[in-house]
């Protein structure tokens, strides 16, 4: 026999927690589903297991739509602060590490938990793992859920289920799938907040550059413009064998385009053409010697060579063309990226169910009443820093207050 529910809610993550917990605290008979058979292990592993649960910070202008506009409703009535508060209501111990993240003091299975009970104290109905084999809409409008454990009957249906990122904990397609079902419009996926590779040729000089950090600006794209479709951040950069990484690369890669380059100030802080020109008098040391002395010796000699100068080579003595060209390798590097480490290293996935789709207050299918998606299915990508987990949050409560 089919059970009854008001609202079934697919994927029991960050965004599907919370939307199950605000429904059924409201009295709904909600039934929570996962394919998993553990929890919540998006959360477990993020934040090297201190989960970034938010960023202070949060504004719009900090995530990626095509369109832009439409997280500002969820994210105005459910914000970083409201979060800090049902943290604060559990005594779960937190800091501030970097940019306005907020980490656990200890560990992320404490905000599983809180989420849990969260859960518990609405009465929500779990069943996992659970697959659903499809996804049936009666005429009177309410759902059947076909899954391996039996039939779910339901009156809506809230699709959390996440993006294609990290497949080894459980990714998959399913919202997509439900999207196509349902005559959704999409807009292309792909990975996000991911490292960079190079064409192992042409990286070949760089690979013995791996382990080497340091903070830099990084920028990709047109800045200008009322649709500027690029970005500029500063942070860390990490050299791999492959290519790169880091805050700083897994920032960019939201907004790189195949094909494209990205420009690397490895030195923001130096205009180096303009230093060692106006040096030439002042500047006695050999040009290796004065390069390392602003960056990791490792990167200032393969910075020299790869531009064919020579580390005894005396400033004074260049023309300054060659130090202009030196300087152009250093405050503007520019590089082609051949493609990123993919959906198994992003953090999220950019694209998603078209916005155009959803009701911004309610996250519901325009044309399909009683069906919703939130969370990282939907297109709404936030920066690195907790923002992700914000817009889970917020979507999660905006499709759990409307659920009535």
């Amino acid at each position: 026999m089919a059970k009854q529910f008001d609202v079934a809610v697919i994927g029991a993550g960050a965004a599907g927690m919370m939307c199950a917990a605000v429904a059924a605290q409201q009295g709904k008979r909600v039934v929570l589903i996962d394919h998993a058979a553990k929890l919540a292990e998006k959360i477990r592993i993020s934040g090297g297991g201190r989960c970034n649960f938010t960023n202070i910070n949060a504004t719009p202008q900090n995530f990626l739509s095509e369109n832009p506009h439409f997280c500002k409703s969820a994210l105005s009535r459910y914000t970083p602060q409201d979060f800090l508060a049902l943290v604060k209501k559990y005594r779960i111990g937190y800091h501030e590490k970097h940019k306005g993240q907020q980490f656990c003091n200890e560990s992320a299975e404490q905000i599983i938990d809180m989420l849990k009970d969260e859960c518990a104290a609405g009465g929500v109905h779990w069943r996992m793992p659970c697959k659903i084999d499809n996804v049936v809409q009666q005429d009177d409008g309410s759902f059947v859920l076909q899954t391996d454990s039996g039939d779910i009957e339901t009156a809506s249906i809230v699709i959390a289920t996440g993006g294609l990122s990290i497949p080894k904990i459980g990714a998959t397609d399913f919202a997509y799938r439900i999207a196509k079902q349902f005559g959704l419009a999409m807009v292309e996926p792909r990975p996000a907040l991911v490292p960079l590779t190079f064409d192992p040729a042409s990286w070949a000089p760089f690979a013995e550059l791996s382990g080497i950090a340091l903070e830099v600006d990084v920028e990709t794209g047109s800045l200008k413009g009322r649709k500027a479709t690029g970005a500029r951040f500063r942070e860390d950069l990490l050299f791999t064998h492959r290519g790169l990484s880091g805050p700083a690369i897994l920032q960019i890669s939201s907004y790189w385009l195949p094909g494209e380059p990205i420009v690397i100030n490895l030195l923001p802080e130096v205009d180096v053409a303009q230093t060692l020109i106006e040096g030439k008098g002042t500047l006695k040391k050999q040009l290796g010697n004065i390069v390392a002395q602003w960056l990791p010796q490792r990167l200032a000699d393969c910075l020299l060579a790869t531009n064919g100068l020579a580390p005894d080579a005396r400033i004074a003595d260049m023309p300054d063309a060659q130090l202009r060209k030196l300087g152009q390798a250093i405050n503007a590097w520019s590089i082609v990226p051949n493609g990123s480490e993919g959906y198994r290293k992003a953090e999220v996935t950019r694209g998603g169910i078209d916005t155009r789709e959803l009701s911004q207050q309610t996250m519901m299918v325009n044309k399909v009443p009683g069906l919703y998606f939130i969370g990282e299915s939907v297109d709404v990508t936030g920066w690195l820093g907790g923002y992700n987990f914000q817009w889970a949050w917020a979507s999660g409560v905006a499709a759990g207050i409307a659920l009535q």
